[in-house]
C-alpha cells in the first residue's frame, strides 16, 4: 500500500507509531513500568505534534521536530519490563 504523503510527514508518522506501538506488558506486575514508559513517550509525541501543527511554535520544521522526537524516544526506550511474548529468563531472574 502506497500513500502520497510528503516524506517529512510520512517520517513523522513513522516516529509517532514508533512512540506509541510498544510491546504490551507480560504480567500485571509489568504494567506499572509499561505505563510509565508509555506515558513519557505519549507526552513527547503530543509535544511534537503540537509543534508541527502550530507554525508559530515550530519554525524549524517537520524534519527537525521528527528528529527531536526520536531523540526523546531514545531517552525512554520500551524496556525495564517483561513484554508479552518475551521468553522467561532462567535462574530465577524474572
Amino acid at each position: 500500500m502506497t500513500h502520497n504523503l510528503p516524506e517529512p510527514t510520512a517520517d513523522l508518522l513513522r516516529a509517532v507509531l514508533e512512540a506509541l506501538d510498544i510491546p504490551h506488558p507480560a504480567t500485571f506486575g509489568d504494567s506499572e513500568k509499561h505505563a510509565r514508559v508509555l506515558e513519557d513517550r505519549v507526552m513527547h509525541t503530543v509535544i511534537a505534534l503540537r509543534d508541527v501543527l502550530d507554525d508559530e511554535r515550530s519554525p524549524l520544521g517537520v524534519e527537525w521536530t521528527t528528529a527531536y522526537l526520536r531523540e526523546r524516544l531514545a531517552e525512554h526506550p520500551p524496556t525495564g519490563y517483561r513484554a508479552a511474548g518475551a521468553p522467561r529468563q532462567t535462574g530465577g531472574q524474572e
